[in-house]
């Protein structure tokens, strides 16, 4: 695929020299095939602009010209799969980690390591290749790096969280390639509150887990054009209840299998032992968390022009559910019944295995207005991150992961559509213990990009680069590799007369592996596996194809799109067949890869009069990936289908769900079939105050019928089902 990205590098240079910048002819004559002067078509850029930044203040989707607050897109109607959560479907998903409040959304599964960890898969990618950021910048923690990681995202404190999928996604960095999912939140004003005074508050508490919970930030005027800000919020639960017994069918039968063989030696206690482990159920055990943030900001509005601070703190610890055939594992599934017998490997499963986790961050933001030149706005972000992380066996620190990252981004805003900017970013990652399993590096990451719109004829084009220049050194061996990494797109799309818009869209990326991928040596103490890194691997490179549709038509919102994305240098994480310390083997290889899938959904309506309204809304996604040898690759989520009827009354709500997650028998060498369930929801909520419907009180039903769910995209899924029956009263105030 590099040499495939350099050619359509200089096609996209092209493209923007042609027809990426808007055309300002003198007198407003324009000599375009559409005939409208420059003038023209720059107001009729400003006016979709508008559209984009001035959206429905509770309504949960955008399509078409959404809103996307990430920096460069919101100047843009870049074409690319794109869904918007606000707040109000945040709080119908409510969960203590982001994957799981994303997991309706078409294309995106989770991680599901524990209650406690899970990050969002983007069309069957996760790691290095979904970035997760706040308000524009990486999240700084090491939650890419492993599934048993948390990010340092607490949904209490968000307004609203944006997804973005497709050739968009590359303007934030080559570990994008799958997706970047955008967090926003308050923490910087950018806004004087319209009387002085603007509070926001969620609470919630349930059953499943005991969730105790509540987060609230206040923004107030201290002069007339300058805000402070304070946030905060804690949620504590106690071990999960689940359905049925905890281990699978196959991995419970194995157990008792042992049992029956350590009877037969004379060993009882073992047998009565594996037997309790078999027979665990209804909760799962040290699965419990808590977790709590402190932000506090400043926000300076100048006119068209702000400026603003942030310190904020993230504090979290959570446990890992223990692996009873030797300890809980993160590797390729199938693998943990081979670690032999050995009475030193079975007191280690007997250890519980838990996480802290804490992180310092500070943000800088800058947006300045320009005047009337050619460029409109420079928009300037900064963060610096301090986070550790301790990984412990019982009380015994295991691992303690430090890191500390410096971003910075500068990017100036074309007026009527167009960006160009530079990204900088710098991580130093420790990890120190006995069983640090990853060598000290450093890495250092420049990019420059930039995105441009513009229409010909009847068609929006819009064409994107990037490069990057990544350094990565070991410091214990002294080991550094460079990296050269273009990244380009080309879209088009065409809006019909009835407000569909129909596009294609082909990028090309290149990510360079990460420290993880090319230093790890070593016994992984929360995941219970010996991983090898690679310093010889080489870019990951691919090649993207996608067709969407997307609009409203009278009152039928609708987006599709199917996509096929093939890699060369595809890096993943493999079972070697042998044991080390103990602990299963598993290096990270190389291999070409293949993904083709779809997502869809519509919201339509049913019922519509002065008193009541009636809609339906369907949901579906579905990704398979295969190896160049035919092989499968490892933990693709499934077809995922999700039905849903939506009533309004006045004050009431009322929303039922089905969800459906298919078998998933496309399974790599070492992974074990998943089987189907669906989820049955329901959702009744009460807004008390016509004048304000951002007051609302709910109350949630999930998993209604208590059945078994297991994710095929966790790597713990033998051992760690998904909650049963969960009863949710939430609260969101907004005054």
């Amino acid at each position: 695929m590099t040499t495939f990205a350099r050619p359509l590098a200089a096609v996209s240079l092209i493209a923007l020299a042609a027809y990426g910048t808007p055309a300002f002819a003198e007198n407003g004559v324009d000599d375009s095939e559409t005939g409208a002067s420059a003038t023209e078509q720059t107001q009729d850029r400003e006016q979709r602009s508008d559209r984009r930044v001035q959206p429905p203040r509770d309504e949960p989707h955008y399509r078409g010209d959404i809103l996307v607050s990430a920096e460069s897109l919101n100047e843009l109607d870049f074409i690319a799969g794109q869904d918007v959560l606000e707040l109000e479907e945040v709080q119908r998903n409510l969960a203590g980690q982001l994957g799981e409040v994303l997991i309706k959304v078409p294309g995106v599964s989770a991680t599901s390591f524990a209650p406690g960890a899970s990050r969002p898969i983007l069309r069957g990618l996760d790691g290095e290749r979904v970035r997760v950021l706040i308000d524009g910048l990486g999240t700084a923690d090491v939650g890419n790096t492993s599934a048993d990681h948390a990010t340092t995202v607490d949904p209490l404190t968000v307004t609203r969280i944006e997804v973005l999928r497709g050739p968009a996604a590359l303007l934030f960095g080559s570990q994008s390639i799958g997706g970047v999912v955008n967090v926003i939140d308050r923490r910087i004003p950018l806004e004087v509150p319209e009387n002085g005074v603007h509070i926001d508050a969620l609470t919630a508490f349930d059953t499943a887990s005991e969730l105790r919970s509540g987060g609230a930030s206040i923004d107030f005027a201290i002069a007339s054009n300058l805000v402070l800000h304070f946030d905060g919020s804690y949620r504590e639960t106690d071990d999960l209840e689940i359905p049925n017994f905890q281990l699978s069918p196959a991995l419970r039968a194995d157990l008792l299998a042992d049992a029956r063989e350590e009877e037969e030696e004379g060993e009882l206690e073992e047998a009565a032992e594996l037997r309790e482990a078999a027979n665990q159920q209804d909760f799962l055990p040290n699965s419990s968390t808590e977790t709590y943030t402190l932000n506090g900001g400043v926000g300076l509005i100048l006119g068209e022009s702000s400026f603003g601070a942030s310190l904020g703190y993230f504090d979290t610890f959570y446990g890992l559910v223990g692996n009873p055939e030797g300890g809980h594992h993160h590797g390729e599934e199938g693998e943990e019944g081979e670690e032999g017998e050995e009475g030193e490997e079975e007191e280690e499963g007997e250890e519980t295995v838990s996480i802290g986790l804490e992180q310092w961050r500070a943000d800088l933001r800058g947006d300045i207005a320009l005047g009337a030149g050619f460029f409109e706005r420079l928009k300037l972000r900064g963060a610096y991150s301090d986070y550790t992380h301790t990984e412990f066996e019982g009380t015994e620190v295991g691992t303690v992961f430090d890191t500390e990252t410096y971003e910075a981004r500068a990017e100036l805003a074309q007026r009527g559509g167009g960006v160009i900017g530079a990204q900088f970013v710098s991580r130093e990652f420790r990890a120190v213990g006995e069983e640090a399993f990853v060598q000290p590096n450093d890495t250092t990451q420049f990019a420059l990009f930039t995105v441009q719109e513009t229409q010909l004829g009847m068609f929006d084009l819009e064409s994107a680069i990037r490069y990057e220049r990544v350094d990565v050194e070991n410091l214990v061996t002294d080991v550094e590799r460079g990296f050269d990494l273009f990244s380009t797109a080309i879209s088009a799309a065409i809006e019909t007369e009835a407000g569909v818009r129909i596009g294609a869209s082909l990028s090309t990326s290149e990510r360079a592996p990460a420290g993880e991928e090319l230093f790890a040596n070593g016994p992984h103490i929360a995941t219970q596996t010996f991983e090898i890194g690679d310093p010889d691997l080489r870019e990951e490179s691919s090649i993207g194809l996608e067709a969407f549709a997307r609009g409203d038509i009278g009152n039928l919102e609708f987006g599709a799109s199917i996509y096929y994305q093939s890699f060369d240098d595809y890096i993943f994480l493999s079972a070697t067949g042998e044991e080390e310390d103990d602990l299963p083997v598993f290096e990270f290889l190389q291999q070409d890869a293949d993904f083709i899938g779809f997502e869809a959904d519509v919201v339509f309506p049913i019922v519509e009069t002065d008193d009541l309204l009636i809609k339906g809304d369907v949901r579906a996604s579905y990704v398979e990936a295969e190896f160049a040898d035919g092989s499968n690759v490892p933990r693709i989520p499934p077809l995922s289908l999700l039905g849903a009827l939506d009533a309004e009354a006045g004050a009431f709500g009322i929303r039922g769900e089905v969800q459906f997650f298919g078998t998933q028998e496309e399974v790599s060498e070492f992974e074990t079939v998943t089987d189907d369930f669906t989820f049955v929801n329901l959702y009744l909520s009460w807004r008390p105050f016509e004048q304000n419907r951002n007051v609302v009180f709910q109350l949630a039903g999930e998993n209604l019928f208590d059945a078994t769910g297991r994710r095929h995209s966790s790597f713990t899924k033998e051992f760690v089902p998904l909650p049963g029956r969960n009863i949710r009263a939430s609260a969101r105030l907004s005054f």
